[in-house]
Formats: C-alpha cells, sequence, structure tokens
C-alpha cells in the first residue's frame, strides 16, 4: 500500500481510536458518565475499597488536581464519596456509594453494546485476529514492574510496601 504519512499505520490507528473514543464517549454520556468517570468507577469497584486520591490518580494515569476535580463530579453526582483515612489523618479516600456501584454495572452494559456496534461489521475471526495483534502492541506485563496486578500498588493499601520502600515515583512497587 501507498500511503502519504510518514507513520500511516500509527495514524490509521490513532484515527480509529479516536473514532471509537468518541462513540464510546456519546454511549456514556446516556447515562451521564463520561470514560474518565467511568474509568476511576471501574477502579474503585476493583479496589473493593476505598481508595487515596493520590493512588486513583495514579491509576486512572492522570495528575492530582484533576482527579481531585473528576471525584468532586462523581461526588456531586452521588456516586463517591470522600472518607477519612482510618490510618492517616491527613489522607482522604475516595468510596464507592450504592449509586455509584449501580451506574458503573449500567456503564459496563453500555460500553459493551457499544463495543458489539463498534465492531458489528467484522467477521470474528477477524475481530479475534485484531485483538492479538494490538495486544502485540502492549508491552509485555513482565516487564512492568506491577506484573500480577491490575494496576500498582499504592501506599497505605493492605500489602502494598511503605512509600520509602516503595522508590520514587512507585519504582519496585513489588
Amino acid at each position: 500500500m501507498n500511503y502519504p504519512s510518514p507513520a500511516p499505520m500509527a495514524f490509521l490507528l490513532m484515527g480509529a481510536v479516536h473514532q471509537m473514543e468518541a462513540h464510546l464517549e456519546s454511549a456514556l454520556g446516556g447515562i451521564g458518565l463520561s470514560l474518565a468517570k467511568f474509568r476511576a468507577l471501574s477502579h474503585l469497584v476493583e479496589a473493593k475499597e476505598p481508595v487515596p486520591l493520590s493512588c486513583l490518580a495514579d491509576r486512572c494515569s492522570c495528575v492530582r488536581s484533576n482527579m481531585t476535580q473528576l471525584v468532586d463530579r462523581l461526588e456531586a453526582e452521588k456516586l463517591v464519596e470522600r472518607v477519612s483515612d482510618p490510618n492517616d489523618r491527613r489522607s482522604v479516600l475516595a468510596a464507592l456509594t450504592p449509586e455509584g456501584r449501580a451506574r458503573h454495572d449500567e456503564g459496563a452494559r453500555v460500553l459493551a453494546e457499544a463495543e458489539r456496534e463498534v465492531f458489528a461489521s467484522i467477521p470474528e475471526a477477524d475481530r479475534e485476529s485484531l485483538a492479538r495483534l494490538v495486544q502485540q502492541l502492549i508491552p509485555s506485563p513482565l516487564s512492568s514492574p506491577a506484573f500480577g496486578r491490575a494496576f500498582p500498588a499504592c501506599a497505605g493499601e493492605r500489602g502494598s510496601p511503605s512509600p520509602a520502600k516503595r522508590g520514587r515515583a512507585g519504582e519496585g512497587a513489588l
């Protein structure tokens, strides 16, 4: 194939991802969520316990000030609540509310349906091939310091090392 751009495959993939992101955002918007809100709720569901805002920011790959604003919005919608950390008076935790759990579950159903719509025109065998190819673009979990965990350990979590043992910016989190 003859492509006019210097990185044709990269631009093709980025264009497809942007279109998919817009479709997913639109689908979630119908239930009052965004991808950012859904992702934060997903991390709280997965954690099964309240999480420090700084840890939630790390898990969502965003700066802490953005996470504070996102939690403000989630709290205003009664999807999360801020609770005091029983182990550290200076720390505030984000806790999922029953409404937050219900909205997350609804969001998961909406996203599953939106994904089916996005890939409906692609035969199953091709979807499987695409999934395998995309997985090859993702760094191996063996090269990740968080191998074996869905997300990096954060200071203060059960079973996680202290900040001093974790190192700078979470290095050596295991």
